[in-house]
């Protein structure tokens, strides 16, 4: 299975990615829905890098960098997380560094993933927690049939208050 379309690309995080994650990782703006609460150090990164060839039936988690095909620029990251093999489902997270959005990459990462997750997988259930204020985000996942089910209220902490998270499902015969 090729994770790729005409726009992007999804692979495996390689050890050349190290600066870049090192910049997104600590980017305090990020660290909200992110549910970072301090800076990542190059070493800890690079030993997450060495430790990413084991199986996400091992780790339960998985990252693809998204690399979009047209600059062949490193723009973003997918990660699948919380992944409960007997109660078939797994968490999203997706980004896209600022410089990329509103080409559709998100998207198109969005696509491949689902592919990946409910056809190669074969699993049930993709489900993600966004944030109430982060629109765009919202829009995207509400475009794409993702159901609404459920609003944690004040669920994280922002600089300006707390913040309720939306929670989105997709299943695999949606």
């Amino acid at each position: 299975m090729l994770l790729e379309n005409e726009l992007i690309k999804l692979r495996a995080v390689e050890p050349e990615d190290l600066e870049l994650l090192y910049v997104w990782e600590n980017n305090p703006e990020l660290w909200t829905v992110g549910n970072t609460r301090q800076p990542y150090s190059f070493y800890l990164l690079k030993q997450y890098i060495l430790n990413s060839d084991k199986d996400i039936y091992e780790t339960h988690q998985l990252r693809f960098i998204i690399t979009d095909k047209i600059s062949k620029k490193s723009v973003g990251t997918v990660d699948l997380f919380d992944f409960d093999i007997h109660n078939s489902r797994i968490a999203l997270g997706l980004f896209v560094d600022a410089e990329y959005q509103g080409r559709g990459l998100a998207t198109a990462a969005l696509h491949l993933t689902e592919e990946y997750v409910f056809n190669f997988l074969k699993v049930n259930q993709l489900y993600c927690h966004i944030a109430e204020t982060n629109i765009s985000s919202r829009k995207m996942f509400e475009k794409e049939n993702y159901e609404v089910n459920g609003k944690l209220k004040n669920w994280i902490k922002t600089p300006e208050g707390f913040d309720n998270i939306i929670v989105f499902q997709q299943f695999k015969n949606s």
